[in-house]
């Protein structure tokens, strides 16, 4: 059976591939822009929030093609996170999936651009997808809600002024759902909405995704702690160098992988009423158990 699931999500995987590399390739070449976009929207990673967004569009009974676009949308906004995160005025790190990130190889002002570009961009993905334009506002709508000052980014501003200090547990929940929740449960829901899924469906893949986030970030933050640069394909420590309050600061490694395995059977649970919820169990416990 795992293999059935290891199987779809390559085939997920190849669709999501192909759909990023073509995503630029007709726009004009202004400097180094697009190389710098594509040399961190290509690098690879676990891609879980496309995935979510093709298999929950799946399990509403919907058209995975016709979902491609919210779900790369998706997966820019997450890598241009990702390039703003490295630079040198946040996380200052080097290395990311295993390279030299972004502004390493391009520089601070062209990595802020390339960011700039790809939160953009996924905005226009998700007018290109051939779904009724009701859904495409709804998607919108989540989206920016989940990127935004309400979600990502506030999460991003919240990390920042708690470095240097200790985090209470609520704190640090709230920081994380934010961060690293809110566009993990967006990208479940873009695939909701895209099969047409009705709002008791769509409240039921929202808690399953919230619970998958968290359970995700605490996972981040134990091998941060437990595992090798080589394994991550980047720094690890950097939480402890830059003082940044983190579960495994607040629960212990022990506590960590308890609310681990909790949130894992809360966002099963979540999906009990859907007819064939089976790959999103495998992927909460695949997640819950990665090593990178």
């Amino acid at each position: 059976m795992e293999n059935s699931f290891t199987d779809r999500m390559t085939q997920d995987l190849v669709l999501i591939e192909e759909y990023l590399k073509n995503a630029f390739v007709a726009e004009p070449r202004c400097a180094d822009l697009q190389e710098a976009m594509e040399y961190s929207l290509l690098a690879g990673g676990k891609r879980i929030r496309p995935i979510l967004t093709l298999e929950t569009c799946r399990l509403c009974g919907g058209d995975v093609q016709a979902a491609l676009p919210f779900a790369c949308a998706a997966e820019m906004v997450h890598t241009y996170s990702l390039i703003h995160d490295d630079l040198p005025a946040m996380d200052d790190d080097e290395l990311r999936r295993g390279r030299p990130t972004n502004h390493v190889v391009y520089g601070e002002a062209t990595a802020i651009l390339a960011g700039d570009a790809l939160l953009t961009a996924a905005f226009d993905q998700l007018t290109r997808a051939d779904l009724p334009a009701g859904r495409i506002v709804e998607a919108v709508k989540c989206l920016s809600h989940a990127a935004g000052s309400a979600g990502m980014v506030g999460g991003q501003a919240l990390d920042m002024a708690g470095e240097g200090r200790g985090l209470e547990r609520e704190e640090l929940e709230l920081l994380q759902s934010l961060k690293t929740g809110a566009l993990i449960s967006a990208a479940a829901e873009l695939g909701c909405i895209a099969a047409g899924g009705t709002e008791e469906q769509r409240a039921q893949v929202r808690t399953y995704a919230q619970a998958l986030g968290r359970a995700f970030q605490i996972r981040d933050d134990m091998l941060d702690v437990t595992s090798s640069q080589e394994e991550l394909g980047k720094p690890v420590g950097s939480d402890r160098i830059n003082e940044k309050s983190t579960f495994v600061t607040s629960l212990g490694l022990d506590g960590c992988a308890v609310q681990v395995e909790l949130l894992t059977r809360q966002g099963i649970d979540a999906l009990s009423s859907f007819d064939n919820p089976s790959f999103h169990t495998w992927l909460a416990r695949w997640l819950a158990g990665r090593n990178r």
